[in-house]
């Protein structure tokens, strides 16, 4: 398996003290959700045409890829603005490619827990479109375990719905176990090698909120889900979603992300 960090956890971060920060802790991956005050990835600095081929060349220096293009475009709802959410993931699938990124991300709805409406056949058709758009290209757009598609069994019958063969999962473990109590074994039993992409958080539940904590100090069954994904031969990404962007009072990534290391060397 190779590792990563996703942006959200520093972001106060410059492009150099992030891909630096990789480097020095062996990682293979930077997810990038924003950087600085910049979520849309085509426009940030580093990515900009004047920029891009220095950046190109500082990552194969560094022997790091950029894992991941984390987009925000939710293509569940009718309700939602899906001419620009469509041009976003184009937008985003063009970059991916010029970088020689395998994956952007799309979500059913904005919020991590279960409680938005989807219109399937909406989404069933906006993700087999860009799908289709992403092959030629050689991006694979994923699909979040969030929302209503937390639950595996709904992603699996989702699934059969997308026309384009181009398209997998991006399982954050932490939705399925928290919002509809999956073991990693239901999980992984539903979606299988549709699996292609890991993002890992722990949590608690306190007072009934979430409550994030570094790893290993919730009770997300990260060590089983990730061991029971090696047994099935996966060697995709594993990356550390800290969200201490919409949660300024988590630990500073100085802390959190040489945690992540350091936890992940016992699997």
């Amino acid at each position: 398996m190779k590792l990563a960090f996703s942006t959200l956890g520093c972001p106060d971060w410059t492009f150099e003290e992030i891909y630096a920060t990789a480097k020095d802790l062996g990682l293979q991956g930077i997810e990038v959700r924003g950087i600085g005050k910049e979520m849309y990835a085509p426009l940030i600095k580093p990515f900009l045409p004047a920029n891009i081929e220095d950046t190109k060349n500082m990552l194969k220096r560094t022997g790091l890829q950029v894992s991941m293009l984390t987009s925000s475009a939710c293509l569940g709802n009718s309700c939602e603005d899906t001419e620009k959410y469509i041009a976003e993931t184009k937008a985003y699938i063009d970059l991916a490619h010029i970088l020689k990124t395998p994956f952007i991300r799309v979500l059913c709805s904005k919020n991590p827990e279960p409680d938005t409406e989807i219109d399937f056949e909406l989404l069933a058709s906006l993700y087999s479109s860009i799908c289709e758009y992403g092959e030629s290209r050689g991006v694979t757009p994923l699909i979040e375990t969030n929302g209503k598609l937390a639950e595996s069994s709904l992603m699996h019958s989702f699934l059969k719905s997308v026309k384009s063969s181009n398209n997998g999962v991006l399982w954050d473990i932490h939705h399925p176990y928290r919002y509809f109590g999956e073991t990693p074994e239901q999980t992984i039993k539903n979606l299988g090698d549709k699996i292609k992409y890991l993002h890992v958080k722990d949590s608690i539940i306190k007072d009934g909120k979430v409550q994030y904590r570094m790893m290993g100090y919730g009770d997300v069954p990260i060590f089983d889900a990730i061991r029971l994904l090696k047994t099935k031969g996966y060697e995709g990404y594993v990356a550390l979603e800290w969200v201490k962007r919409w949660n300024p009072d988590l630990e500073e990534p100085g802390i959190a992300l040489p945690h992540f290391v350091n936890f992940m060397k016992y699997l």
